[in-house]
């Protein structure tokens, strides 16, 4: 890029942390409410969706269930799992706390993720990850799609040069909608074929502009 990234916006499943294993805890104590379905959610099957919106998610499982049985149980899933996620956490992707360290001495840092109200929150909590971050916004908010909402984060924080950080396809289409730099988290759950920039471990973005 012509000019270095004032900020670095990021998205939170696949990038910071890999929160499946308490997601899939949750989602089939909620499941098990509805003796209907019979299916179980597998820490894989989350790993395949990560970074999709939650009305997609909910297709993807329950294709067979009524719409408004279906987004109660997404919903009732969203309610009860940061509660968990706050107090037990998920796994940081190696580096990510030494790395944050550093990075917001030298950029603004922003969250944006599919993701519903609470969720963001209760990964800056359970890691006290508060100090680093300005801002992060997300369609549980803002009904919008991950582009716009990075747009949002743009605008309201008057930011000249910002570049997106993510694993899956997704976000790298969101990024080209909002117009800016995407960097590729090969660590992660996705595949991006042509990314700007790519990084294996999430402390290369120290050195990476």
């Amino acid at each position: 890029m012509e000019e270095k990234p004032d900020s670095l916006i990021f998205d939170l499943d696949g990038t910071l942390w890999n929160a499946t294993v308490s997601i899939c805890k949750v989602w089939n104590s909620v499941i098990k409410e509805y003796p209907e379905i019979k299916k179980e959610i597998t820490v894989s099957d989350l790993e395949g969706v990560m970074g999709k919106a939650l009305d997609e998610i909910g297709e993807i499982f329950f294709p067979d269930t009524p719409l408004k049985v279906r987004d109660e149980i997404m919903e009732k899933c969203c309610e009860r799992q940061c509660p968990l996620l706050e107090k037990e956490g998920g796994q940081l992707y190696e580096g990510v706390s030494e790395t944050l360290n550093e990075l917001y001495k030298k950029y603004k840092l922003f969250i944006v993720s599919n993701c519903e109200n609470g969720y963001i929150p209760a990964f800056m909590k359970a890691n006290n990850f508060e100090r680093y971050f300005k801002d992060f916004e997300h369609p549980g908010r803002t009904g919008l799609t991950k582009g716009e909402n990075i747009k949002i984060i743009i605008k309201r924080n008057n930011l000249k040069s910002p570049v997106y950080v993510g694993d899956t396809r997704g976000d790298f289409e969101s990024a080209k909608f909002a117009g800016i730099p995407f960097v590729f988290a090969r660590y992660g759950f996705g595949e991006v074929s042509e990314p700007d920039y790519t990084i294996f471990k999430f402390s290369e973005l120290i050195s990476l502009f």
